[in-house]
């Protein structure tokens, strides 16, 4: 079954590793993440809050909804999912990833089940979630619609799987590529790779292909004179987040 196939891309799985000890140095290698995190979690608790009817200004909105950040990383979106009350599984492919987001977890005080795993392997296992987090994840497989595939069998029918990457075109060549990693080199270089983005027609066509019914696309809008983020419904043109329900 095509959900089944290794997506794992050895050499993006090593890049992440050899970075893994940084994930809570807002001044390192993870900043652009530090710096796009609340924005990024301004969107999820918005897409969540209204699929689910969840009031944001309770003690705990997200209380007894389930739900997977695949690919977590050090738990930069698992930890404020915690707090909102979710029960919470982070699943990453780099295995140097789960200690460093378990020990953090641990010092803030945290229930979080982090798991060295893959989607596929979740998957066939039969697990289900009412949400699944796939940010910026989906431009490092080596086979997006195998990956999509089974983060839709990881989503329950009714639940929300939410998915952000970036643009190809010649300006996320510059901004994401030049920009973030040359020039403010926040980034390693050759931490992405141009000809894996995905355009968000594309992504549209891979989620639907996938099972899943695509219903918001947004995007991240970085302002160089503020320097910081905000949500644009209008440009998508490099970094964008989308949002889709199962059937």
């Amino acid at each position: 079954m095509q959900a089944m196939a290794n997506t794992v891309d050895p050499a993006e799985i090593a890049k992440f590793e050899a970075m893994a000890a940084e994930w809570w140095d807002e001044e390192g290698k993870f900043k652009p993440l530090h710096m796009l995190n609340p924005t990024r979690l301004d969107y999820i608790t918005q897409q969540v809050a209204a699929e689910f009817g969840r009031d944001l200004s309770a003690k705990e909105p997200f209380e007894g909804l389930r739900i997977l950040d695949i690919g977590c990383g050090g738990g930069l979106l698992c930890e404020p999912m915690a707090r909102l009350g979710a029960t919470i599984v982070g699943a990453d492919a780099a295995e140097r990833n789960i200690p460093v987001a378990k020990l953090h977890a641990k010092q803030s005080g945290l229930e979080i089940e982090y798991r060295h795993t893959t989607a596929e392997a979740m998957a066939a296992a039969g697990e289900q979630f009412d949400v699944v987090l796939n940010m910026e994840v989906v431009e490092h497989v080596a086979n997006p619609l195998a990956f999509l595939t089974a983060c839709q069998q990881l989503t329950r029918p009714g639940g929300l799987h939410l998915c952000s990457t970036i643009n190809r075109n010649p300006k996320s060549f510059l901004f994401a590529i030049i920009g973030a990693e040359y020039v403010m080199r926040w980034l390693p270089k050759g931490t992405h790779e141009w000809d894996k983005f995905i355009t968000p027609d594309e992504l549209f066509n891979l989620l639907r292909q996938a099972g899943l019914d695509p219903i918001d696309r947004t995007g991240y809008v970085f302002d160089k004179l503020r320097w910081s983020w905000s949500l644009s419904d209008r440009d998508l043109s490099v970094n964008y987040v989308t949002a889709a329900r199962k059937p």
